[in-house]
This record gives C-alpha cells, structure tokens and sequence, in this order.
C-alpha cells in the first residue's frame, strides 16, 4: 500500500504541476477506487503532493506562476473529494462540536486550513470554513452570531504573527478558545505559545486527532497578555512600523545604485525584486515584535539560498541589509537582529548551504 501511494501522490504532483485538473480528480477517483479513505487521501496524498509543489519552486524548478497553478488544481481536487456523497467510508459522521476555521488577516494561503476544515467534517464537525485574509473584526462578529465551540487559525508566513495575535487575544476576550496552526508559528509552536494561543498542532491531523476528545476548555482568565510580554508591545516596534516606508524606499536605492539591473533587465539575470526587500523589512520588524532574532536569521538564510537558486546577484541581498542598518538609529533590538542575519547571510553566502529542515517562509506551496 506504501508503494501504491507513493504513485498516487507522483501522479498527483506531475496532473498538477500541468495545469490539468481532470486528470488530478482522476488520480484522487482512483485512489479512492481502490479502496483509500477520504481521509488518507486528502492527508497522505493531496497533502503530500501539495508539499512537493512547494518544494519544486523553492528549488526553482517551477515558476511562481506554475506554482500558483499546480495550487488552484488541487484546491479543485479538495473540493470534488469535499462533494462527495459518502462522506466516510462508513457513512456520514455524527455530527459532535461546531469550529471556525479561517486563515488570519493578512493571510492568502488557504490550502491548510482547507484541509483540516474536510478532515474535521470528516470526524463529525460541523465547519464554518470562513477562508483567507478575515479581518479581526469580522471574524468576531461571526464569533457572535454563530456561537461556535473554538477557533482554528491559521497562518502560513510569519510576518503576520501580530495579526494572529491580535486575533487571538479577540476570540479568547469573546469567549472562544483557539487552536493556532501553519508555518508562522514555527517548527514547535513556539510562537503560538508565546501569543497566547490555548493550542497548537503542526497539521491537519495532529490537529484533528487532539479535537476528537472535543474542543478545547473555554478560559475563565485572560491569557497571556502584553503585560507579561512587554516586547509585544514595545515602543520600539511602533517605531519600526512607522517608519517601514522609508526603510523600504531607502533600500531599494541603495540597491539600484549597487545593483544597476534591479530596474528592467533580461529575464535569465535576476536579482533581489522590490517584494524581497518588502518581506525583508517586514521579517525584521516581526522579529523585533516576538523578541526573537532567530526568526530574522532564519529568513534571511532562506531568501539567500533562495536567491542563489535564481543565479541571481550576490551582494544584492548584503547591500539591502547594509541600506537597512544605516536607517535604524535608535532602533537597537531591530539594529542587533539585522547584524545577526548579516553575519548567517554572509555564511550561507560563502558555503552555498541549503537551509535544510527550514520552511520557506513565504511561498511555501500552501496557498
């Protein structure tokens, strides 16, 4: 069987990096013909497959926008397998608890929590499946109009670890426990438990094998607040964020001096694009708000290896950082975690090392 799903997944990555939806629905039929649950499909095949999308464009072996197209694909395989009439293989679950599940705001990648919303119904939720980029304030006024026993949040990249706090702290002041998942929270939930959250799980079936006793207690306190973690709410930060504008337009001078072909250029000559130096900024100033230099390094790690996969120029990313320092007068945690990311920059640089075991934190193949 290990052997046969194996195949399974292959012919779904290689239907989906091609754009042809049928043929993916066909692979996921089949597989179902032959005797694999719902729930192993979506989670050992559909699952898998996605992941290995992921990892081809970090590889740059596909485009961003193969990338985006083998994604839609299997979004569709998600909701043929969502339609089908015989829910599990021994008939509709009965129906246990009520959950939200919604990405936070900010975020576009939908593809976890998607999945974990089937595989709960799977087990007899009842899944309001409110999808990407929900603003705090909606999300808590569905919160009181529906009732449900939790939250489910989720949240792909880090820099949008304050907006998951923000919502967080909103669902617990309304009574609704949340259960945090997705890549921003890091490999072991440390952020997720540092915000506040009253769980966490690293995917769908963790998560939906800890909801099968039932949903998380309510609080009869507050939980962790900005009081206890004054870095959360650091003058600093606001500092930072007031002046991300001119941090960004800043570096991309600096790097237009530096780096003459930021502007038009052949395509086989890439360099460090105006969105790199964007996310470049907003991982600093994410990393100031956690307190945690580590989740600067990591990136600026990954954007190095990644940038060396585009052949692109090397100092780009080093002149970037340079622009960035020179800027942040009277910023010293943001001026130490930039110099903790130059100097790992400057060491991947020389080693040409991949950042193995590390997620790639912005376009990860879970749209």
């Amino acid at each position: 069987m290990k052997d046969d799903m194996e195949q399974y997944v292959e012919a779904l990555r290689a239907a989906a990096t091609a754009g042809d939806e049928y043929a993916a629905v066909k692979v996921a039929q089949d597989a179902h013909d032959a005797g694999v649950s719902l729930e192993r499909l979506l989670l050992d095949v559909v699952a898998v497959a996605q992941a290995r999308i992921g990892e081809e464009w970090a590889a740059n072996r596909i485009t961003v926008a193969q990338e985006h197209m083998a994604t839609a694909v299997n979004e569709g395989v998600l909701a043929v397998l969502a339609n089908t009439i015989d829910t599990t293989d021994h008939g509709p679950a009965p129906l246990k608890w009520r959950i939200c599940v919604a990405c936070v705001e900010g975020e576009w990648h939908t593809f976890p929590t998607r999945l974990l919303a089937e595989v709960l119904r799977l087990r007899g939720w009842t899944v309001d499946y409110l999808g990407a980029h929900v603003p705090t304030r909606h999300l808590i006024v569905h919160l009181h109009r529906t009732a449900p026993d939790m939250v489910a949040l989720s949240s792909s990249i880090a820099t949008r670890l304050p907006a998951a706090h923000a919502a967080i702290s909103a669902c617990q002041a309304a009574g609704t426990p949340v259960l945090a998942g997705g890549a921003a929270f890091g490999p072991d939930g440390r952020y997720a438990r540092l915000l506040g959250a009253d769980a966490w799980t690293p995917d769908a079936r963790a998560a939906a094998d800890l909801l099968d006793a039932g949903p998380l207690p309510r609080r009869h306190a507050p939980g962790p607040s900005t009081e206890r973690q004054p870095h959360l709410a650091s003058h600093e930060y606001a500092l930072f964020t007031d002046r991300k504008p001119d941090l960004v337009r800043g570096a991309l001078e600096e790097l237009s001096r530096c780096v003459p072909e930021t502007g038009p250029r052949p395509a086989e000559a890439p360099v460090l694009t105006a969105e790199d130096v964007a996310f470049t900024v907003d991982f600093l100033g994410t990393a100031v708000y956690v307190n945690d230099p580590e989740l600067f390094v990591s990136y600026t790690r990954w954007l190095a290896w990644t940038l060396t996969q585009r052949d692109a120029t090397p100092h780009a990313l080093t002149a970037v950082l340079d622009a960035l320092g020179a800027r942040l007068t009277g910023l010293p945690h943001a001026l130490n975690t930039l110099a903790r990311g130059r100097e790992a920059t400057a060491g991947s640089q020389q080693a040409g090392e991949s950042p193995e075991g590390e997620i790639p934190p912005r376009e990860n193949g879970q749209r």
